[in-house]
């Protein structure tokens, strides 16, 4: 009953801004290159699919998101399990790492242009510095605080460092991972669309910039919306991975 009402009310909540999107801007005689109206955007919507190649920017864009939020997970998910089981190379290493996640990442990205030139390399290479340090950051601080009588335990009975890795720390470290994880997916949407804004010439942040430049408001409306919703379909397939694989954990309940 509870999920029906959340649903009903969600919905509700819903059909009210599309109405006000609708209505409002022509009650306030607002003009259609500052805030169209649901049904401009509608209509560009049909014309950018049309004419604009709307399918093949949209899987483009997809398919980087995708790309970028695998190897830039990998990469951290890696990285903060072989630092947390070296203290001596996390000390090492900590004060680089905190310089490269203190620096913007956006900042890079016309760096990239120059290097790789205008092509997919830039923003792939954005999106996976903008993922990288939020899986990093989670597992590395999971790692720390792994209980320690279970690992002393484990090499009482001679199991080795990989077997402590798997038994132990792997699991201990789940959550955050799939916490890093989650907080990942809604960057890597980001690091996408500025990779594409400053030097792309192909994605949805290609269509904002070129929708700005035309002052096609709609057009602009149409690409957020459609970013939003890739974000969306990462995140929501994440929260139902982490479902299954930790199933185990207690549910809170409120």
């Amino acid at each position: 009953m509870d999920r029906l009402n959340t649903t009903v009310a969600s919905l509700g909540l819903l059909a009210l801004v599309l109405l006000a999107w609708q209505y409002l801007p022509t009650a306030l005689d607002v003009p259609k290159y500052i805030i169209p109206t649901l049904s401009d955007c509608l209509s560009e919507l049909k014309r950018m699919w049309l004419y604009e190649g709307l399918t093949a920017h949209t899987l483009s864009t997809a398919l980087y998101t995708l790309l970028g939020f695998l190897i830039g997970s990998l990469l951290g998910a890696t990285l903060g399990y072989l630092l947390g089981m070296s203290a001596f190379w996390e000390k090492v290493l900590s004060p680089y790492i905190l310089a490269l996640q203190i620096a913007p990442k956006v900042a890079f990205a016309p760096l990239f242009i120059m290097w790789f030139g205008y092509n997919s390399v830039p923003k792939l290479l954005v999106t996976v510095l903008i993922v990288f340090f939020p899986v990093l950051v989670n597992v590395l601080q999971a790692m720390r605080t792994v209980d320690r009588d279970l690992i002393n335990l484990a090499r009482a009975y001679n199991l080795s460092r990989l077997g402590v890795f798997r038994k132990i720390e792997m699991p201990s470290t789940l959550p955050n991972l799939m916490a890093g994880l989650r907080i990942a997916s809604t960057l890597a949407v980001i690091g996408v669309t500025v990779g594409e804004l400053v030097g792309g010439n192909t994605g949805l942040g290609y269509l904002i910039s070129y929708g700005g430049g035309q002052a096609n408001a709609a057009m602009v409306f149409n690409a957020i919306v459609l970013l939003t919703v890739i974000g969306f379909v990462l995140y929501s397939a994440l929260v139902r991975i982490e479902n299954r694989i930790l199933h185990y954990l207690p549910k809170a309940h409120g």
